[in-house]
């Protein structure tokens, strides 16, 4: 079983930035692939950002690249979203996930079986 609870979101304006926090529980956290996800009203969850359990690798949505940041701290068990820049379109609902079978990241929403329960993030233009 592993627990995942949010935290970080708000409104900001475009150009703005937020950092979202992730606490997890579970004994084998240091070992599960982390990701970002993200939804919007009527569409599917979006793959945001991922983060591997060995060398801590990362994955980025295009759309995010090179504004946004994931990491983790095994020790704190807290995986991290820095988010920069933002903008309207970056509005959503951002929730953390772990993959607790896969050793890299698939960024795929039916990989990830944890969820958090999620944070919303406005954007405002």
């Amino acid at each position: 079983q592993v627990d995942l609870v949010e935290s970080g979101g708000g409104l900001v304006q475009a150009g703005g930035s937020l950092r979202l926090s992730c606490a997890a529980s579970g004994r084998s956290f240091s070992s599960y692939v982390m990701g970002w996800f993200r939804q919007t009203p009527g569409k599917d969850r979006e793959f945001v950002a991922g983060i591997n359990w060995s060398d801590h690798s990362t994955t980025y949505a295009d759309s995010v690249k090179g504004r946004f940041t994931i990491s983790r701290d095994n020790v704190k068990k807290m995986v991290y979203l820095q988010m920069n820049n933002l903008k309207p379109e970056d509005t959503a609902v951002y929730y953390c996930a772990a993959d607790t079978l896969n050793n890299v990241v698939v960024p795929i929403s039916g990989e990830f079986d944890y969820w958090g329960q999620g944070t919303q993030v406005t954007v405002s233009s």
